[in-house]
């Protein structure tokens, strides 16, 4: 009996449109404190293989291992790498994926680990613990960098103000905790009672840029679209504009049936290779709100996988990426 703790944020909308089956194989690419994987576990005979960048995710899902007897593995990977884990599982095709984008409840309530302006702690934000942090976004790239990334992954539109006032704070002492850069910011971002924290699209787009998170959302659903048999679902719950517009347009592209007009010929292009299950986002109702705030911004868009090839990868669009930041920072 797999016991229910955990409800992630539209987790019974988001795995009702899976549709589990009994001896189905499904992955949950955002492992996290394993809700999605509680949720489909409940189907009888279900396997599930999780995936979590995250090691202290991995760890406390132990107990749900051997709970499951045998039907859930756990992968310490990038969900961007899920076709790639199916592969090594020998699990291809599957019958459903689940995707819950952006950072989890418990990386946001551990201090240590960087993520929050409401907890001081250092200024980290790595959800997988590699490569540079988000201090040491702050104290190297440029001026014109900083304000790119709080502009483009923040949407954040006192972008260059935020840019020019942490440069000239690093200079008069490094920023190494959330609560130096949230008081940077909450000094040049007008705010007034009742709305959103002055730091929140800062510490977003900084959070984004980290962990290359967009990047990693265009590359799981073009994976996701290759290990999916004929009839497998696809659930994705995202948290913000920017992963919902990539969701959106990955989905209504690989679902176009035709092209031209009568003034114009038809484009050649490849069969749709999904059917929309939403055409219009699934949205928390007002007692899921109330009961988890994170949920009044979540947006769930799911589809079902035709029998037609996959259609080529999609390219990743120009954007400011670590490498390119932090190696002009050298």
């Amino acid at each position: 009996m797999i016991r229910e703790r955990h409800i992630p944020v539209l987790g019974p909308q988001a795995v009702g449109f899976l549709e589990p089956k009994p001896g189905g194989i499904y992955v949950d690419g955002t492992f996290g404190a394993g809700g999605y994987t509680r949720l489909i576990l409940q189907t009888e005979d279900t396997k599930v293989i999780a995936i979590d960048r995250d090691r202290s995710a991995i760890a406390g899902g132990f107990e749900l291992v051997e709970q499951a007897g045998g039907r859930l593995t756990l992968v310490e990977d990038r969900f961007s790498n899920l076709a790639a884990v199916c592969a090594a599982q020998g699990a291809i095709p599957i019958d459903g994926v689940v995707m819950d984008i952006g950072v989890s409840s418990m990386q946001v309530d551990e201090a240590a680990r960087g993520f929050s302006f409401r907890l001081d702690g250092p200024l980290d934000m790595r959800m997988g613990g590699e490569g540079p942090s988000a201090a040491d976004v702050v104290a190297t790239a440029s001026e014109a960098d900083l304000a790119n990334i709080i502009y483009i992954f923040g949407e954040e539109r006192y972008s260059r103000h935020i840019a020019r006032a942490i440069v000239a704070a690093r200079g008069e002492a490094p920023i190494t905790t959330t609560k130096a850069l949230a008081d940077i910011v909450g000094k040049v971002v007008r705010h007034k009672p009742g709305e959103i924290h002055p730091a929140t699209r800062t510490f977003q787009a900084l959070r984004i840029f980290v962990n290359a998170e967009l990047d990693e959302l265009y590359e799981a659903l073009n994976a996701a679209e290759q290990v999916l048999g004929p009839g497998g679902r696809l659930a994705v719950v995202t948290f913000h504009s920017l992963e919902d517009r990539i969701v959106k347009n990955f989905l209504n592209d690989r679902g176009r049936t035709g092209g031209g007009s009568r003034h114009l010929p038809e484009v050649a292009q490849a069969a749709p290779s999904f059917e929309l299950l939403t055409k219009r986002p699934v949205t928390a109702d007002a007692a899921e709100v109330a009961a988890n705030p994170r949920a009044r911004s979540a947006k769930l868009r799911a589809a079902q996988r035709t029998a037609a090839p996959a259609h080529r990868p999609e390219a990743l669009p120009h954007w400011p990426t670590l490498a390119s930041v932090m190696g002009a920072a050298r």
